[in-house]
């Protein structure tokens, strides 16, 4: 393989073992090796991830040595994706991120990792010092897009320990949900909420559905932008989150964003409620798009059927569950 990419053995086994993150190399022999790699028959894909897996490298880089100007902090200066929070969880937990689900090879003979875990000692270090960059980020000038980030991904560590830290500091900023409609501590209100369903508190969530986000337009429009660049559908990174209020919704393409809200859909207390919203707000907003992806429109259909006989909604996404599907066999 190192023979292949051209560079010798020590660098490849470096880049496997973390040694050498490939963050760390000139921009033109990234750019060289991830074409020899598809010229190679990679999957494009799995090389198209390494991306996301080099800003979670920074992130955990970061988090483990916090830089002394915490504006220099990645999080401070970067709202990330999807894709980056599903390698940073295949870090922290052991869980592949459903990119890749299918595509991990067979473990080999002999002390081969099967996951880019981070040892127990780094994994505790990690929250430690993520819980410490919380707390200095809550202070007047920390930053809000950092605090926000950095909190949500100590929801990550399910210790009990940390879980009553975490969720006393989410119940802390409980005045944000108390807000309704848009506002400039939106963001914060959804994340929030979404970080306590994640620690089993679904009810945060409802209620910002209810109060902060429905019938909303500014809202509705931000949590559509916000989901877009989330699933990967906007192609320009963000440094804040001033692109959630483009009213236009002009900034991803539709398609991409029902694809992902389609297959990305689970069954999450809380999280159903989210996605059923968001997925009438955007049939709303965009009625045309069963006609352009039948084949896509069809699954959706199937999948709102099976949400809707489990039973697993709330009566508000049961609703509204039923609207998408009254929407897509009628234009179908």
């Amino acid at each position: 393989m190192a023979e292949a990419l051209g560079v010798d053995l020590a660098t490849l086994q470096g880049w496997e073992s973390g040694r050498r993150p490939l963050a760390n190399v000139k921009a033109g022999a990234l750019l060289n090796l991830r074409r020899r790699l598809g010229a190679l028959g990679a999957e494009p894909g799995v090389v198209g991830m390494l991306d996301a897996a080099m800003d979670a490298d920074q992130i955990i880089s970061a988090a483990l040595e916090p830089p002394d100007d915490i504006g220099l902090h990645p999080l401070a200066s970067w709202v990330h994706t999807r894709d980056t929070a599903h390698m940073l969880a295949w870090a922290l937990t052991g869980a592949a991120p459903r990119a890749l689900a299918g595509r991990i090879p067979a473990p080999r003979r002999g002390p081969a990792a099967t996951a880019p875990l981070l040892g127990a000692a780094n994994r505790t270090l990690f929250f430690d010092r993520l819980r410490r960059t919380v707390e200095v980020a809550r202070r007047p000038g920390g930053g809000a897009l950092l605090h926000r980030q950095a909190l949500y991904l100590v929801s990550y560590d399910r210790g009990p320990e940390s879980a009553a830290w975490t969720t006393h500091a989410l119940h802390a900023r409980r005045g944000v949900l108390a807000r309704r409609g848009w506002s400039e501590h939106w963001a914060e209100a959804r994340s929030t909420a979404t970080a306590l369903a994640r620690l089993g508190d679904p009810q945060p969530l409802l209620d910002f559905i209810e109060r902060s986000l429905s019938g909303d337009d500014t809202a509705e429009a931000a949590n559509l932008n916000y989901w877009a660049y989330w699933l990967g559908g906007v192609r320009l990174p963000q440094s804040d989150d001033q692109f959630m209020q483009d009213r236009e919704l002009t900034g991803w393409d539709p398609v991409t964003l029902l694809r992902g809200l389609t297959y990305g859909m689970h069954h999450a207390p809380g999280y159903v409620d989210l996605y059923a919203h968001t997925l009438w707000a955007l049939l709303a907003a965009h009625p045309w798009l069963p006609q352009a992806s039948p084949r896509l429109a069809h699954d959706l259909t199937q999948r709102t059927s099976q949400l809707l006989d489990e039973g697993v909604a709330s009566a508000r996404a049961r609703h509204e569950l039923g609207a998408v599907h009254y929407v897509l066999r009628d234009r179908t």
